[in-house]
């Protein structure tokens, strides 16, 4: 069936004070093609990811459409090795003009020193318009002004193989001690419950982070002072992570997010904590996996904070603010969000689209409807712990500590006053 999905999104980002001056348009000599850059963390042309996929079809359009007047050209990594290789590049002649940022906090690294340009000028001609709401602008936003432009929605879930639970006689859980119960039954009937990579360590991190929330810790009070990253609820996160680790896969301590997330596609495991980002790379990599993969909301804790908060992601583009090309820029950036790349966003990629497009729901992702029925039930969302803390470092530390207690160097008590030692000294 064929719907209009008007999203507002719930997308609530840190708004940091900051002035950035944008750069005068360079025009081209008449006849000259404007050559620009565009960075991303996959390898579009080894991919079987399909939101990579979608943004391989975006870049081939573009420089089709564009010909003799635009080119843009592809500059990728790999995950792990994106955003040490992107900041590399800042501020040198191998800058690019265009990249993947994360949106949040972690957005700051470039709006702060002024590398990012401010956008609003370009969404002014209607472009803002076709958006789904002031709403999914929200991370992206600082001291009033747009720096990068969203190109869709991931909601962290729990994805399950449905088989694999039922053979096993699990329920899908709903509660913390619902999912250990889950965990047990599977790895009795032979299976591995849970596949993760700590060897990446965002991926640990945003477990911890579910963790914390719904015990209810309280970001903006250990940012102060007033509560000491020592405390009841952190502890029992902690504590919770190292129970729930007794059912990850033997090699979570070294595996990459892509192993990991292989592990759930290839029937390895059972249950894979993550984003609804997953779900191209599933479905591009193993087709078959669709039918068998279901989805839940990340399972409360009883008596703690509201269970319906959901960790919110997007990929967003920045623009350098020392571009020659500003006007080839944003029209690239436009095609990331016409209607033709923002329904192969929903119908192949199972993201949800940021925009106000039409999109047949019958022929997307599976996945998606769940993952759309948990986000619309979201009571309110919040990032990935490592970008909502005081600062991107803050983040870094909080992911190391994570992994060192999960691999036994540290004790919970011992990796949370690691971090309070931390904020005492570089945040408070």
């Amino acid at each position: 069936m064929k719907g209009k999905k008007l999203l507002s999104v719930l997308l609530a980002g840190a708004m940091l004070a900051t002035t950035v001056f944008g750069a005068a348009a360079v025009t081209a000599d008449e006849g000259e093609v404007q050559e620009i850059t565009w960075m991303f963390w996959d390898d579009l042309d080894a991919t079987t990811d399909n939101i990579s996929l979608g943004y391989k079809d975006v870049i081939e359009r573009f420089n089709a459409d564009y010909e003799g007047q635009y080119h843009v050209t592809p500059i990728t990594t790999n995950l792990e090795e994106y955003y040490p290789a992107l900041n590399g590049k800042i501020g040198t002649p191998e800058e690019p003009d265009v990249y993947i940022v994360s949106p949040g906090p972690n957005l700051d690294v470039y709006v702060l020193p002024g590398d990012a340009a401010p956008l609003d000028e370009y969404l002014a001609d209607g472009w803002k318009d076709t958006f789904a709401g002031d709403s999914v602008f929200s991370q992206q936003t600082y001291d009033g002004k747009i720096y990068a432009i969203p190109l869709n929605i991931a909601a962290a879930c729990v994805f399950y193989n449905k088989e694999m639970f039922e053979d096993a006689g699990a329920e899908v859980p709903t509660t913390f001690d619902e999912l250990l119960d889950a965990c047990q039954k599977l790895q009795d009937a032979g299976y591995t419950p849970i596949t993760i990579s700590a060897g990446t360590a965002w991926c640990l991190s945003m477990l911890a982070g579910y963790l914390c929330d719904r015990e209810g810790v309280d970001l903006e009070k250990l940012a102060t002072g007033e509560e000491s990253w020592v405390n009841d609820k952190t502890l029992a996160a902690g504590e919770k992570l190292l129970e729930l680790s007794k059912y990850f896969q033997e090699t979570a301590a070294s595996d990459s997010n892509d192993v990991a997330t292989a592990a759930l596609y290839d029937e390895e495991a059972a249950i894979l904590i993550q984003g609804s980002w997953a779900i191209g790379q599933m479905n591009g990599a193993n087709p078959d996996f669709e039918e068998k993969c279901g989805v839940f909301q990340f399972p409360a804790i009883e008596g703690g904070n509201d269970p319906n908060r959901v960790i919110a992601k997007s990929d967003s583009l920045a623009m350098s603010v020392r571009t020659e090309y500003p006007e080839a820029c944003i029209a690239l950036m436009k095609y990331f969000t016409d209607d033709t790349a923002q329904r192969y966003t929903a119908e192949v990629g199972g993201k949800i689209p940021v925009t106000n497009v039409e999109y047949d729901a019958s022929v997307a992702p599976a996945q998606l409807a769940d993952v759309m029925e948990i986000f619309s039930n979201a009571s309110s969302t919040f990032g990935f712990y490592n970008e909502s803390l005081a600062t991107t470092e803050a983040g870094a530390f909080f992911d190391d500590a994570m992994v060192s207690m999960f691999l036994g160097k540290m004790t919970p008590e011992e990796a949370f006053q690691s971090i309070e030692d931390w904020y005492a000294e570089n945040v408070r």
